[in-house]
């Protein structure tokens, strides 16, 4: 009988072939949601091939959301799927970029780390790698290691090396490569293709790296003589084609995979022995409350980039949740903030929803129009939400038209304006790099007694995510309060507005930070669930009569809509 296996970490490398955005995030973060249902801690890494130290400063259009972790970290948006799907908080070492990677070892070569070597891409550079997996290891079973692009990337080489490397010197039997593809129908001939699978697989062996695990992406069910062929011509058993097929909610995947027994390969994969099988009871109650939700709201999401909805992915994910929170639907609309050009317009397209969230952003377009949007949701008592920019944006409408200061701004947009009731922070002042310069990660932040954001909380004092260089000016603090705002949360020094609200509005809460970052699915964010319970209450005091008017006045509006179900 041989000896009991030393406990060390062990590691799950997904890699993604044929075409990008397959959802190696989700299926990483579903995989680790099975393992800790099993009882083991898992945290979860990406390595993204851009050379980009982090994606702090790439346009959301074309990355999409910036995630931001507890500790300052401006990461990729499949770190929010992680944390959300595992349910434990991940740091700035769970995202590695190129450019990081490039940027560690020559700030070792400058300081004479080498002992003047020649540096090259192996071995430094895929050492480099390695310890960025290593680092991530302490005190967990399982490291769940995504390489972002597609195989075939030349910038992903390197990654891949490392990856293959890494397996060799911490034993075959430490590590599984689990391979994302796709699995194309063609409805011309009628029938599934797997070549595109097979071509795929080859690069990947081509590098050295033989997949222990396929999961194949495919918008309907693969037939058991097409997995047979998948494995034969991919060198895999025939219970490792794992269907990824197309489903409402994302969080069905896991459910999906663990029906095809794919945590269980794994755990046996990687010698993980007499762990308890998932529970996984509270999941599906989850999953059924998003698949057959006892009513349906529908929510404005106005913003700056609504063209592509991965620009606000938490703003989305975190709104589903407070829908779970009330065992409602939530319907998402997109709206751009630059269509609202009068009031008759604003009311047009705003009184066909029952609440409204103006999220996150940077620069001035697009502010008039979110302006105008607030309004109309002070004015009529449309639940409002502003996060971030939200936020700011209401401090200039309440500064404009009921404090009387029609020329107040934000000294990022207006910088000469006679009343800039939004100004830099006092430590941005003499900042001028833009990357990760930004007031970034968890601060706390007191809550005044007996004020709404206090009761949602049920604390006195919460932490919440910023990322942000503007601030409410403390110069006007006195005069808002006067004319009814409440600043229901502060920083503990009470130098910082965190949190405003209107007492007599239904439901009207602006944030300086990001509640999103922090919702999951088991857990939805307080302030989520109770802006979706407000949202509920508008729809059932105007009545479905009122609300299939207001579906009427819609009108032409450039939105994009998806569901809370997806």
């Amino acid at each position: 009988m041989a000896p009991p296996r030393q406990q060390q970490t062990r590691y799950v490398f997904v890699t993604g072939g044929v075409v990008s955005s397959l959802g190696k995030g989700i299926a990483a973060a579903s995989l680790g949601r099975l393992l800790v249902e099993r009882g083991l801690k898992v945290t979860i890494m990406k390595f993204d091939p851009y050379l980009n130290v982090d994606p702090g400063t790439m346009s959301p259009f074309q990355h999409g959301e910036v995630y931001v972790t507890d500790d300052g970290a401006e990461t990729d948006l499949d770190l929010g799927h992680y944390e959300r799907f595992i349910d434990r908080p991940v740091s700035q070492d769970n995202n590695v970029t190129t450019g990081r990677i490039y940027l560690n070892v020559i700030t070792k070569e400058r300081r004479g780390e080498y002992l003047g070597s020649t540096v090259q891409v192996i071995p430094h550079i895929t050492d480099e790698i390695k310890s960025a997996m290593k680092k991530v290891a302490v005190d967990n079973d399982v490291v769940i290691v995504e390489i972002g692009g597609t195989v075939g990337d030349i910038e992903s080489l390197p990654f891949l090396e490392a990856i293959r490397q890494f397996r060799q010197e911490i034993g075959r039997e430490n590590a599984v490569f689990i391979h994302l593809t796709l699995v194309p129908f063609i409805s011309a001939a009628g029938e599934v293709k797997t070549k595109p699978t097979q071509h795929s697989v080859r690069d990947l062996m081509e590098i050295g790296i033989q997949p222990d695990v396929l999961i194949c992406r495919t918008d309907r069910a693969l037939s058991e003589e097409v997995k047979r062929k998948i494995a034969l011509f991919c060198n895999v058993d025939e219970g490792a084609v794992i269907e990824a097929r197309d489903v409402p909610s994302i969080y069905e995947i896991p459910l999906r995979f663990h029906e095809q027994g794919l945590d269980e390969r794994v755990m046996l994969r990687l010698g993980i022995l007499g762990k308890r099988s998932p529970d996984l009871t509270a999941w599906r109650d989850m999953v059924q409350r998003i698949r057959h939700p006892k009513e349906r709201v529908k929510i404005a999401v106005v913003g700056k980039y609504t063209q592509l909805a991965d620009s606000y992915k938490s703003v989305a994910e975190a709104l589903s949740h407070g829908g779970i929170a009330n065992n409602a639907g939530v319907d998402i609309s997109w709206v751009s903030s630059d269509m609202f050009t009068s009031a008759e317009r604003t009311a047009e397209v705003l009184n066909a929803y029952d609440g409204m969230l103006v999220p996150g952003g940077f620069g001035v377009r697009g502010v008039g129009g979110m302006v105008a949007a607030v309004r109309h949701a002070r004015e009529t008592g449309l639940p409002f939400f502003g996060i971030c920019l939200g936020m700011q944006t209401a401090i200039i409408e309440f500064a404009r038209n009921v404090m009387g200061l029609e020329g107040s701004d934000s000294s990022e947009f207006a910088p000469e304006c006679p009343d800039p009731v939004i100004s830099l922070m006092e430590s941005q002042q003499h900042v001028t790099d833009m990357g990760g310069t930004m007031r970034l990660g968890a601060y706390p932040c007191k809550l005044a007694p007996g004020s709404k954001v206090a009761k949602i909380y049920g604390e006195a004092q919460i932490s919440e995510r910023h990322r942000h260089r503007y601030e409410v000016s403390n110069k006007y603090r006195d005069a808002f309060v006067r004319h009814g705002l409440v600043l229901s949360g502060l920083s503990p020094d009470e130098s910082l507005v965190e949190i405003v609200e209107l007492p007599d509005h239904p439901w009207y809460v602006g944030c300086q930070f990001h509640p999103e970052l922090k919702s999951r699915p088991t857990r939805p964010h307080p302030l989520f669930a109770s802006f979706i319970e407000a949202a509920l209450a508008r729809k059932k005091s105007r009545g479905e009569s009122g609300a299939q008017q207001g579906a009427k006045t819609r009108g032409d509006a450039p939105v994009m809509v998806s569901s809370g179900a997806r």
